[in-house]
């Protein structure tokens, strides 16, 4: 999932933007490419960038890449849209593009953990005290640190599963694990990694870098 706007990048595209030499896009695709637990990918993209990700599937020899298409208004219509082009897989792996270190281990362990309930989401203990507070910013209450996760990607699914979900939910919603719940299906928590970021600022990007030249590249 590649869709996005990149609003709070100030005028960078955060999926062409390089990082440790490659672009962020070819960093997810590479590991997707990589895992043999994958057998295809869908790459989906903003308009604006759909014939730079053909030909980078084109000059990289993503071989697993069997669609690049547009996304939509909102998430949800841009992952549906990938979807549609999966219509005979048995399990989806769905990632955000913007989560340029992503590891092969998640992928495997998502599909691990799926396999229990039929959907699976990497996901974090919350480092942070977290209160809930009212329209005016008043702190109505703590919320139990130890309960707390912080939801990323991959999220794992059986197919039927977040297509039921897709066609019973129209509700706008932040990610895919959110439509299952709704529709009343278990969503197993497996844990993600610290270093999995997502990048939304200019600032995550430098972190970003930061954590690639740890990892090795």
């Amino acid at each position: 999932m590649a869709a996005g706007s990149s609003r709070r990048m100030g005028g960078w595209d955060k999926i062409t933007a390089s990082l440790g030499g490659k672009t962020v896009l070819a960093r997810v695709v590479d590991t997707f490419e990589n895992s043999r637990l994958v057998e295809r990918i869908v790459i989906v993209l903003g308009t604006s960038n759909l014939e730079w990700g053909q030909r980078m599937v084109v000059e990289q020899g993503w071989s697993k890449v069997s669609d690049v298409c547009a996304g939509g208004e909102r998430r949800q219509d841009s992952v549906a849209a990938g979807l549609s082009r999966l219509p005979d897989c048995c399990w989806i792996v769905v990632h955000d593009g913007a989560r340029p270190l992503l590891t092969g281990d998640l992928i495997s362990r998502g599909l691990a953990a799926a396999e229990e309930t039929g959907a699976a989401v990497a996901a974090v203990p919350a480092g942070d005290t977290i209160k809930l507070a009212d329209e005016g910013g008043f702190v109505c209450e703590t919320l139990p640190r130890d309960k707390l996760w912080v939801v990323q990607t991959p999220q794992v699914f059986r197919i039927d599963i977040i297509s039921e979900a897709y066609r019973q939910v129209k509700s706008e919603v932040t990610d895919d694990a959110s439509l299952v719940e709704q529709i009343g299906y278990p969503v197993k928590l497996y844990t993600g990694s610290y270093d999995n970021i997502k990048i939304t600022t200019l600032d995550d990007l430098a972190l970003a870098e930061v954590l690639v030249k740890k990892n090795g590249g």
